[in-house]
C-alpha cells in the first residue's frame, strides 16, 4: 500500500466491512493502540498490525477479507492472542488482525452430543458449557485463558488426549471464510480438503468461525499427582529423567495415564494426571519409581470441573505469570523408535551445570503424548506428528526485556545436544510452540503433509492472503 489514498481507500474499506461501526476496527494512529488493541503476548517480537478488526458475524469476516485482499494486506485471525510468534498479529507488520473475540458462541445437539463452539470461546468456558450441557468433555490444552479458534486448528495437546486423541481429532464440522471471502462448511462429507487444511494448518487456509465437535462422557474420577525432587548432582537429576523416559515408553502403558515432568534450574518437578482410581493409580507404583524426599501432592478428584481447575501447573503461566513478556521457545519430538538416548541426557545436565542461561526463568517440559493421538493415520489431518510419544519443549522468558545473546546461546545448546543426538527429533515441532528463528520450519511443524497443504494452498489461497512468517507457501 502505498501512497496516502489509498491507505484512506483501504481504511473506509475496512469500517464498511463492520457495518460502518468504528468501534469494531482500530488504526494505527489510534491512540493507545499497542496496549488496547494489538496485545502483543511476546514483547520479544514487536508487531505493529495496519489495523484490527472485531467483527460480529461471518459476514463482516468476509468482508474484512475481501477488503484485505482488494487492497493488498496480509490478514491473520486471532482468538486468544497466546501465539508465540504473535502470529495472530500477523508476525510482522503491516497486516489485517481479525480478533474473533466476539465468536463465544455455544450450543449442544442433545441427541448426537456434538457441541458447537465459536472460536473466541476460552477454553475454561468451553470446560464449564460442556460440562452444563450433559456432563460432556473434549481434550484440550491445560491454559483457561486460550480460546479455540488457535488452539483446535494447530493440535491441542492436553491430559485426555491419550484417550481422546488432540483438541483437533474432536472436529467434525466447521464453518470458515476463504481467501476468496467466501463462507463455506467443511466435513467428512463435503469439502474434505478444507477440513483436512483446517485440522492442523488453519492459519494459511482461512478463518473458522463455528466448530461442530464430538464430545465425550466426562471422567467422574481421577487422581492427580505432583512431586518434587530437589536432587544435587547433574547425574542424579539424569537418572530421574532417563528413568522416566522408560516407564512412559512402556508398550502397555495405560491411557488413562498422562505425566509431565519439569526441568527449572534446580528442581524437577513430576506431575500428571491419572484418570481412575486411587487403587488404579498406586498400582502403577510411581512413588517406588521415582522415590520422592518429600511426600507428594495427590488429590483424589470426583468432579470434573474440579479436576481442570486443579489443573496440572501451567509452567508457562508460572514463569510469565500469564501476562505479556519478552520469552522464547522451541519445541522436538520423540517417537517410541527414537527416545533420547543415556548419554544425551547426563550431557544435557552436565551443560545445564556448566551454562550460564543469562535468565532466571527458564525450564524444560517433558509431555507424555501418544495413545489415542497415535492411532489416526498421519495423513488423515494437516497435524503431522502421530507418531510421537513425548514432546520436549525448552522456554526461556525475560520479564525485564529482550531475549538476550547469552539467553539464545544457552536454549539452542539445550536443543542442540537433543538434535544432534536424535537428528530425527528435531525434524518434529510443535505448531503451537512456534520457534520464529526456526529454518524450514514448515518441513518440521507439517512433515510429511506439507506437499499437499501447499497445494492447497495454491487452489484456495493463490495470493497468500492468509500469510504468517512460517505458514505454508503456495505450492
Amino acid at each position: 500500500m502505498g501512497n496516502t489514498t489509498s491507505i484512506a481507500a483501504g481504511r473506509d474499506c475496512l469500517v464498511n466491512a463492520v457495518g460502518g461501526n468504528q468501534a469494531l476496527v482500530a488504526f494505527q494512529d489510534q491512540l493507545l493502540y499497542q496496549s488496547t488493541a494489538v496485545e502483543a503476548y511476546n514483547l520479544n517480537i514487536p508487531v505493529t498490525p495496519a489495523a484490527v478488526t472485531f467483527p460480529e458475524s461471518s459476514e463482516q469476516i468476509a468482508a474484512v477479507v475481501k477488503c484485505a485482499s482488494e487492497h493488498d494486506y496480509k490478514v491473520q485471525a486471532r482468538s486468544g492472542g497466546h501465539s508465540f510468534g504473535n502470529y495472530g498479529l500477523g508476525g510482522t507488520n503491516g497486516a489485517i488482525v481479525v480478533d474473533m473475540k466476539k465468536f463465544d458462541q455455544f450450543s449442544m445437539d442433545e441427541s448426537s452430543y456434538i457441541a458447537t463452539i465459536g472460536p473466541g470461546t476460552t477454553l475454561g468456558d468451553v470446560d464449564t458449557e460442556l460440562y452444563n450441557a450433559g456432563g460432556r468433555a473434549m481434550a484440550h490444552g491445560i491454559c483457561p485463558t486460550i480460546r479455540t479458534g488457535g488452539h483446535l486448528t494447530m493440535g491441542g495437546l492436553g491430559p485426555t488426549a491419550r484417550q481422546w486423541g488432540l483438541a483437533l481429532d474432536h472436529i467434525e464440522e466447521v464453518e470458515v471464510v476463504l481467501a476468496n471471502s467466501s463462507i463455506v462448511r467443511a466435513s467428512h462429507t463435503q469439502n474434505q480438503d478444507i477440513l483436512f487444511a483446517v485440522k492442523g494448518a488453519s492459519a494459511s487456509f482461512g478463518i473458522v468461525t463455528e466448530f461442530k465437535v464430538r464430545t465425550e462422557p466426562a471422567p467422574g474420577l481421577a487422581v492427580q499427582y505432583s512431586y518434587t525432587f530437589n536432587l544435587g548432582s547433574a547425574a542424579s537429576k539424569a537418572k530421574l529423567v532417563k528413568d522416566w523416559q522408560e516407564f512412559i515408553a512402556q508398550d502397555n502403558l495405560t491411557w488413562k495415564f498422562y505425566s509431565n515432568m519439569v526441568i527449572i534450574d534446580g528442581d524437577i518437578i513430576l506431575e500428571g494426571i491419572f484418570f481412575g482410581s486411587k487403587e488404579e493409580f498406586d498400582a502403577l507404583e510411581l512413588e517406588n519409581r521415582f522415590p520422592p524426599k518429600n511426600p507428594g501432592n495427590i488429590l483424589v478428584l470426583t468432579d470434573w470441573l474440579g479436576m481442570i481447575s486443579h489443573s496440572l501447573e501451567d509452567i508457562i503461566l508460572r514463569v510469565a505469570g500469564g501476562v505479556p513478556t519478552y520469552f522464547y521457545a522451541k519445541s522436538l519430538g520423540f517417537t517410541p523408535q527414537a527416545l533420547i538416548p543415556s548419554s544425551a541426557i547426563d550431557d544435557l545436565f552436565d551443560y545445564i551445570e556448566k551454562t550460564n542461561p543469562g535468565t532466571l526463568a527458564w525450564f524444560i517440559t517433558l509431555s507424555l503424548e501418544g495413545g489415542a493421538i497415535n492411532n489416526v493415520p498421519a495423513d488423515a489431518t494437516a497435524y503431522g506428528h502421530r507418531d510421537v510419544l513425548h514432546w520436549v519443549q525448552i522456554f526461556a522468558a525475560n520479564p525485564l526485556g529482550p531475549i538476550s545473546e547469552t539467553t539464545y546461546d544457552f536454549t539452542d545448546g539445550l536443543y542442540n545436544i537433543l538434535a544432534k543426538a536424535v537428528p530425527e527429533s528435531a525434524e518434529h515441532a510443535y505448531l503451537g510452540c512456534p520457534d520464529p528463528r526456526m529454518k524450514d520450519a514448515q518441513k518440521a511443524y507439517w512433515r510429511d503433509n506439507l506437499p499437499r497443504l501447499e497445494e492447497l494452498k495454491a487452489e484456495l489461497d493463490p495470493k497468500d492472503t492468509f500469510h504468517n512468517p512460517q505458514g505454508v507457501a503456495v505450492a
